[in-house]
C-alpha cells in the first residue's frame, strides 16, 4: 500500500491525488513488480468496484497485472453493481488520467477476470484457505476499512509500503485496529522522487 509519512492511506474522503503525483518511473517498476509476484489479488467489494471500471481499459504499466490476476472480493451482499458508489479515490485516478491526455483503451482481453471474480464473505476462514493452497502470494489492495479488517485479525503476514514524501494530517489510517506487535525489516529502496519502499515481515 502507499501511506504518507504520517501513516495514512488516503486523505479524509479517502483523496489519493497526493500518491499519484509522488510517483516516479523506479517507484511504479517497483509496484508493477509486486504486482507481478501475486497468485491472487484480495479486495473488498468498494476496491473492487472501483479497480473493475478502471483497470480494464487503462493503459498503464498497472493495468496488465491487475487485469490479468484472479481476484477474491470480500462483500457480505455480493457484488450487486446497484449498490456500489463512485469513491473518491476513483474520481481522482480518472481526473489525474484525463489531466493527462490519457485516452482509455479498448477492454483488456483479460478484463473478465474482473468479472469472474471469487466472491467470499468470511474473512478469517477464507484467508486460512486462500494460505493452505500452493502458488504465489496473496496480495491486499486497500480500501482502507478492508486493510483494517486484515490487520484487525492478525492476517497479514508481510507489509510492503511505499512511503511518499507527503504529511496529510488527518485521513484513513490502516493501523487504527490493531494490537500492539513487532515487525521485522527486510528492505528498503529509495526512489528520486523522494519515496521510500520499506518491506515488513510480521515477528
Amino acid at each position: 500500500m502507499s501511506v504518507s509519512i504520517d501513516g495514512f492511506v488516503g486523505g479524509p474522503n479517502g483523496e489519493v491525488d497526493w500518491l499519484i503525483r509522488n510517483m516516479d518511473d523506479r517507484a511504479a517498476i517497483w509496484v508493477v513488480d509486486t504486482l507481478r509476484q501475486a497468485g491472487v489479488h484480495i479486495m473488498g467489494s468498494r476496491t473492487y468496484h472501483d479497480m473493475a471500471a478502471y483497470w480494464p481499459t487503462s493503459t498503464e504499466p498497472f493495468a496488465a497485472p491487475m487485469n490479468e490476476i484472479p481476484k477474491v472480493v470480500f462483500s457480505r451482499k455480493g457484488l450487486s453493481s446497484s449498490t456500489a458508489t463512485t469513491t473518491t479515490a476513483l474520481r481522482d485516478a480518472s481526473r489525474i488520467r484525463d489531466a493527462r491526455g490519457d485516452v482509455p483503451a479498448p477492454l483488456s482481453p483479460s478484463a473478465n477476470t474482473w468479472t469472474e471474480a471469487v466472491i467470499a464473505r468470511d474473512l478469517v476462514e477464507e484467508i486460512a484457505r486462500l494460505k493452505q493452497q500452493d502458488g504465489k502470494i496473496i496480495l491486499a489492495h486497500g480500501g482502507a476499512g478492508f486493510v483494517q479488517s486484515l490487520v484487525e485479525h492478525d492476517l497479514v503476514d508481510e507489509y510492503r509500503l511505499l512511503v511518499h514524501p507527503v504529511v496529510l494530517g488527518r485521513g484513513l489510517p490502516i493501523f487504527s485496529r490493531a494490537a500492539s506487535f513487532d515487525v521485522k525489516l527486510v528492505s528498503t529502496t529509495a526512489f528520486p522522487s523522494g519515496s521510500v519502499a520499506n518491506v515488513y515481515q510480521r515477528r
